[in-house]
């Protein structure tokens, strides 16, 4: 039910954590795939492990290195059914007072910008191939609230409404659109935010683990490899009926400090 056999998809940020291990699923299932990131070593490592699949790199917060990706991608797969917009940033960290101008406006270059110069290139490929699936990378973060990073929980909320409302706008041209919502995954970034909880208060690694999870009703880490398996599931024709929705995969989580 979940085959991708024949899709051709583009996963921006797909070096690491989520977006290398959405890539592997794909190819996993059956789909043929271009990958974009902004780290050139990444971006290596995963072309390199992984045979068949295609990659450039590029900074999806600029329009022109995306209209290149977009001609990069399609010498490699002819055609489009499935846009991952994985690519996004967390910083800065900071009360809203001391958030730079250029530190917002690249937040939002980055989290929505991108997505919105992916999605205008790849609705005309969608069209064309009598429709396709568009996935968002949001935050469950957007249903909690997050102290000190604004920048990107606004810009995630407006992912989530960009999603919501393009699920209606394209859904007469079979094209589908909807946003997961990741919790705290298990990654370098994400063991990080445990290490900056337990040195703000003073605990071990584990005790500041044991305090995060105790927000997390299923008391566990998230691994790439289960957002990836959803994104999977909503690119497949077992979801041809799934659309304008928010999924969590963050074992619920029920608040953020």
């Amino acid at each position: 039910m979940n085959s991708l056999a024949g899709k051709r998809a583009i996963i921006t940020g797909g070096g690491r954590g989520i977006g290398r291990a959405a890539a592997e699923r794909f190819l996993a299932a059956g789909a043929k795939v271009h990958i974009c990131c902004v780290a050139e070593d990444s971006l290596e490592s995963v072309l390199a492990d992984n045979p068949g699949l295609s990659g450039s790199l590029a900074d999806v917060g600029d329009a022109d290195q995306v209209a290149q990706l977009f001609t990069d991608a399609a010498a490699h797969l002819g055609g489009l059914d499935i846009l991952v917009n994985n690519a996004g940033i967390g910083d800065p960290r900071a009360p809203i007072e001391e958030v730079t101008d250029a530190e917002w406006r690249h937040a939002f270059a980055v989290n929505i910008d991108g997505m919105f110069y992916c999605i205008k290139r790849a609705v005309p490929l969608l069209k064309e191939a009598g429709g396709g699936a568009i996935i968002n990378i949001s935050t469950a973060s957007t249903r909690t609230g997050l102290p000190f990073r604004t920048p990107y929980i606004a810009s995630k909320w407006a992912v989530e409404g960009l999603s919501d409302n393009l699920a209606r706008e394209l859904g007469p041209h079979k094209i589908r659109c909807n946003a997961i919502l990741p919790g705290i995954i298990d990654n370098p970034r994400g063991r990080r935010l445990v290490e900056r909880i337990a040195a703000e208060r003073g605990q071990d690694y584990s005790e500041a683990e044991e305090h995060y999870f105790s927000f997390v009703s299923t008391r566990s880490w998230i691994e790439p490899g289960e957002v990836a398996d959803m994104a999977v599931f909503l690119a497949s024709d077992a979801a041809r009926n799934v659309t304008g929705q928010a999924i969590g995969v963050c074992g619920n989580l029920e608040w953020e400090e």
